[in-house]
């Protein structure tokens, strides 16, 4: 008991320490817009320098906002964000919408996040990159090259990993088919297969399971547990629940192909299981591989991004260089969205301390408060936990919206639910 008090107290102190930061943080950015109004304005002549932003999910849409907003009136720089999607992708609510519908409120649209900052101080990109030189970006499909002064690289994981995980769309319209695509095979199904006991297959196998209790669904997981990279604690609530609602669990196990023959998936032990749906959770992947030809050095073997305490890329060579988000090395066992804002904070406040004179000073150092998780088991309950990796604390509840947390997301990105005229889809670049 003692242990899980001081967990709390740990965690209260946190807060009251990030508080401050952030207050601190405001006091400063004041000052820096005050003393702004002394100089000159811009002119035709003058320069404009762009801050480019690769990815605009959690860190780099946060980065960008608090660089925008806090950049001095007058000052030279430009913030350039480079996203191939239309839509924000609120991906905690995909295993969700991949069975029960609502895929629509997935799909948050770009923009009123950043507003308020000055009138030509943003510009929005939908492309993808190609590669990156060092003093530019090169695009995939407008082959346009974009100069910067700064770099933030924010482009999260999940390259090549599809749904209930990712939604491999560009579009508001692509990615609703898909998910509408994945509810009526999960509906029409009699033996669904997930493979993977992560957060995404656990959710996504209790929800089926729910909604179809007459459907046979079982989940295949290679480790000893369900939810392996969390507590002892929230692994046997997970598999608890699974049991529950009459999922089949087979652990320490793996699939021997991704192909279903005579309605049936092999398992690498040799064992069979009857399939005809197989959804696999599996093999994010860091989606760092454009930077193989500026930086190899600092690109680990699992795909993230090697940085320092200030989020600046782990090159001597590179300083104007940010990495932030699930494609930075920086010690987290499990990225969330939590850490994604922070980090995306940090860069923001040191690239601007940089394009202002001064020296990336803030540094980033992974709390285990972030880890906090809420995993749904069912429809209609949830378990929510945090730990320090020697002390957890879970509690359960009862879930009265379907539709998860999609409304509170909306609010948080500055729109209000669940209001879309789809102007992003059509965005021009």
């Amino acid at each position: 008991m003692l242990q899980k008090a001081g967990l709390i107290a740990s965690f209260v102190a946190y807060a009251f320490r990030l508080l401050g930061e952030l207050a601190w943080e405001s006091i400063e950015n004041r000052y820096r817009q005050l003393h702004s109004l002394t100089r000159p304005p811009l002119t035709e002549h003058d320069e404009i320098r762009n801050i480019v932003i690769i990815g605009a999910s959690y860190a780099g849409y946060y980065t960008a906002r608090a660089i925008a907003s806090n950049l001095p009136p007058k000052s030279p720089y430009r913030v350039v964000i480079i996203e191939p999607r239309s839509h924000f992708h609120f991906t905690w609510v995909l295993p969700r919408f991949c069975v029960v519908g609502q895929e629509h409120k997935a799909f948050i649209p770009y923009g009123p996040f950043l507003k308020g900052v000055p009138e030509g101080r943003v510009r929005w990109v939908r492309d993808q990159v190609a590669k990156v030189d060092r003093d530019r970006v090169w695009l995939e499909k407008s082959r346009e090259q974009i100069p910067y002064a700064f770099l933030v690289i924010a482009t999260g994981a999940g390259a090549a990993v599809r749904l209930p995980s990712r939604v491999a769309a560009n579009t508001k319209n692509e990615g609703v088919a898909l998910l509408q695509d994945m509810q009526r095979n999960i509906k029409e199904a009699q033996h669904l297969v997930v493979v993977g006991g992560g957060a995404a297959g656990v959710e996504l196998a209790a929800d089926a399971k729910h909604r179809y209790p007459e459907k046979h669904v079982t989940l295949v997981h290679s480790r000893k547990a369900v939810m392996h990279r969390f507590g002892p604690e929230l692994q046997a609530a997970a598999l608890q629940g699974l049991d529950e609602l009459g999922v089949e669990t087979i652990l320490q196990e793996r699939t021997a192909t991704n192909s279903i023959v005579e309605g049936q998936i092999t398992l690498q032990s040799g064992g069979r299981i009857k399939c005809d749906l197989l959804v696999n959770c599996t093999g994010q992947k860091p989606s760092s591989s454009f930077m193989a030809g500026l930086a190899p050095e600092a690109i680990s073997p699992t795909g993230t991004i090697h940085v320092k305490p200030t989020l600046q890329i782990q090159d001597e060579k590179l300083p104007n260089v940010y990495v932030c988000g699930d494609v930075a090395a920086v010690g987290i066992d499990n990225p969330n969205a939590r850490s994604a804002i922070r980090q995306g904070m940090v860069v923001g406040y040191n690239v601007v301390r940089a394009a202002t004179g001064g020296s990336p000073t803030k540094t980033y150092k992974p709390f285990w408060g972030e880890g906090v998780i809420k995993l749904t088991l069912g429809l209609d309950k949830s378990i929510s936990h945090v730990g320090d990796g020697k002390t957890e604390l879970w509690w359960q509840s009862k879930e009265r919206n379907l539709d998860l947390m999609s409304a509170e997301a909306w609010k948080h990105l500055s729109v209000k639910p669940f209001e879309d005229d789809d102007k992003s889809e059509k965005q021009a670049e």
